[in-house]
């Protein structure tokens, strides 16, 4: 089972991909106490969750469409693939953020996370970071 998250931004696609689109970028993911990012890596501390490590998998910018997959965990996962992709509407941006993970168990956890960091990013957009 996949986690699908959809949000309206009223914000240009260019604006939000600024931040979301950028993989050295982490002042929008929501527990972050320190990130580093080697051009395919992104190693995270994260606050009470311990470490991790995402690997870009794709990253489109013509398509504001980006991809990763968590290759790193405690405790690990079996498999993990998040993409996040902005679309252009009236007035505005759709992002979907979709991550498949298993097992399911943990979606609840992820889902969570995810619901932390949209907030973070509406922060970021409305403050004009």
């Amino acid at each position: 089972m996949a986690i699908k998250i959809e949000e309206f931004f009223h914000y240009a696609p260019e604006i939000i991909w600024a931040i979301v689109g950028d993989p050295g970028r982490v002042d929008w993911v929501a527990g972050v106490a320190s990130a580093e990012f080697d051009g395919e890596v992104r190693r995270f501390k994260m606050v009470g969750a311990g470490e991790l490590a995402e690997r870009i998998v794709e990253r489109n910018e013509a398509n504001y469409r980006l991809a990763y997959s968590v290759v790193e965990s405690t405790p690990p996962l079996a498999a993990h693939l998040a993409t996040i992709t902005l679309e252009a509407k009236d007035q505005g941006t759709r992002l979907t953020w979709t991550t498949e993970v298993t097992p399911e168990a943990v979606e609840p956890f992820i889902r969570q996370g995810m619901m932390a960091c949209l907030a973070k990013l509406k922060t970021l957009l409305s403050s004009g970071e």
